[in-house]
């Protein structure tokens, strides 16, 4: 069984910073693209950021220059810096990894999530 557990959530005044978390866990054999997204309320989730195993970037235009992620292969982690946040940042984050699992005579590929964690930018 494969977790995701997402931690740095929370409240923040505008123009402040927070950083986000998410470990993979579990019975797998590699962890592939890495990313965060988010549910802003009254909207469906969407993109912020991604990160591949070779490092390659996908990210929300509406973050770029705020936020920067990271990933920690050794510890199956992926990090998410935002800095000068805005009340229209508020929403639930939530992180997302594909991740090679073993079966009984090979292995696949599927996404996971986690059980999201709350950022609300407001004074």
């Amino acid at each position: 069984q494969v977790q995701l557990t997402e931690s740095g959530g929370g409240l923040v005044q505008p123009g402040g910073s927070l950083n986000l978390s998410c470990v993979a866990s579990g019975n797998f054999l590699r962890v592939y693209t890495m990313g965060w997204y988010r549910r802003r309320p009254g909207a469906r989730r969407e993109l912020v950021a991604t990160m591949t195993g070779g490092g390659i970037i996908n990210s929300n235009d509406a973050v770029k220059g705020r936020f920067t992620i990271s990933r920690d292969d050794a510890k199956n982690a992926v990090y998410f810096q935002m800095n000068n946040l805005k009340p229209e940042d508020t929403a639930v984050y939530y992180c997302n990894a594909d991740i090679n699992v073993p079966t009984s005579q090979s292995s696949y590929t599927r996404d996971f999530w986690g059980q999201g964690t709350q950022v609300t930018v407001s004074s």
